[in-house]
């Protein structure tokens, strides 16, 4: 049936042709801005997802940042503990000169208080961004490590803790820790002392003052080097705050030097003398022992303010000085080292990871434009077809006039 009022082969071809032109309008977006997906109309699930991984990926940069000031602030930290242990090397190498007789040990003295400067020097400028994780300023530092999303879209942050190294000189204030027994001749040098003890049940004394000390505070520590071992006794604030901190200190350090089951030694406390520790060897060798005191007010080499070669036991007890505080900078600096190769092999996985997270945008939302340039040249086709087909269906009423002629 044909009629001048409703041409339905025209509306036919007209809803073709608008479908033409709405897909030849989104395959034009997309060869244009390169996404298929570019916006929440466009496919809101894929949106949604895409834009949650999309704000991840600029949280992984701002890591990535985070991640390298990180590394380099631990870098100088660690460079900072390497060349102090140089420096106590050499400083060893002058005490071990100075055990001989016929050295001139004064000047050995001034060499070492050089390097003990140049230490602190050292220490002091060892900052990155104004922190300093060798000075005893901080306890430990965070590195911002990783964003964590779990499946409910919670997220949390991940830190790398970089515990910080303590290789400063510090304050010194000892005065006569160690005193001489009635019954042995002890050399002391106010924080420090050294003896020998014979083979075949050679014994001497220390005892560890009470009163000459101003106060006992908590951090105080004894060590107590026996051959190559080494025990230590940190004060409590509860050791601190006893009647007679000496005795309790004293009876600290002989049980763990009973612990460390060295073969014919003998520690007796003499509970008589407060403090007082009787040391007998009765091996077959001779036996050497030192001790030194460090306050909670110096730093992690504050022993070094007690080192002084200028006299014969001064130097004897300086050596056993000198090897805690390397063994001390030694473990800083591998310390140091174990965190920053950490830090930058969760640089390396933040960097590959914000790379497949990238792609795995990419593949979401860009657009295949071998496909669109293919299906662009269809479309265009089609919609000179369908122009056609519209024009061809407007003229079907003038046929209409030819009946009437």
């Amino acid at each position: 049936m044909s009629s001048i009022l409703t041409n339905n082969s025209a509306m036919v071809a007209l809803q073709t042709l608008k479908g033409i032109n709405k897909g030849l309008d989104q395959v034009q977006s997309q060869i244009s801005t390169g996404k298929k997906v570019g916006n929440a109309k466009d496919n809101a699930a894929v949106w949604a997802i895409a834009s949650v991984m999309q704000s991840d990926v600029k949280g992984f940069k701002g890591i990535s940042e985070s991640l390298a000031l990180g590394s380099s602030t631990v870098a100088v930290a660690r460079q900072a503990a390497e060349t102090v242990t140089d420096l106590l090397t050499e400083m060893k190498g002058k005490i071990v000169a100075a055990q001989e007789d016929n050295v001139d040990r004064a000047k050995l003295q001034t060499d070492i208080v050089a390097l003990r400067d140049q230490i602190a020097s050292v220490v002091g400028a060892a900052q990155f961004n104004g922190l300093n994780l060798v000075d005893g300023s901080v306890s430990s530092a965070t590195v911002l490590a990783s964003l964590d999303r779990d499946s409910s879209g919670n997220v949390t942050a991940s830190q790398i803790t970089v515990t910080a190294q303590d290789l400063s000189i510090g304050t010194y204030t000892a005065n006569d820790v160690f005193g001489t027994g009635s019954s042995a001749t002890v050399s002391a040098n106010q924080d420090t002392f050294v003896m020998s003890l014979d083979a075949g049940g050679g014994s001497e004394s220390i005892m560890i003052q009470n009163g000459t000390i101003a106060a006992w505070a908590a951090g105080d520590s004894i060590s107590i080097n026996i051959g190559e071992q080494t025990v230590t006794y940190t004060v409590t604030a509860e050791d601190a705050a006893a009647s007679t901190p000496a005795d309790i200190v004293a009876v600290g350090l002989k049980n763990a030097i009973d612990s460390l089951g060295i073969s014919n030694l003998v520690v007796d406390y003499d509970s008589a003398t407060p403090g007082a520790l009787v040391f007998t060897n009765n091996g077959s060798d001779d036996l050497a022992v030192s001790g030194q005191f460090t306050n909670a007010g110096a730093g992690g080499l504050g022993a070094l303010q007690g080192i002084d070669v200028s006299t014969a036991a001064g130097a004897a007890s300086a050596l056993g000085s000198i090897e805690g505080l390397l063994t001390t900078a030694i473990d800083a600096a591998a310390a140091f080292g174990s965190v920053q190769k950490r830090i930058e092999i969760q640089a390396d996985f933040v960097s590959k990871l914000t790379d497949s997270l990238t792609s795995g945008i990419g593949s979401l939302v860009d657009a295949d434009l071998e496909e669109a340039s293919a299906r662009l040249q269809a479309l265009q086709v089609q919609q000179q077809l369908g122009t056609q087909a519209l024009s061809i269906a407007n003229q079907a009423p003038q046929n209409v006039l030819s009946l009437f002629r």
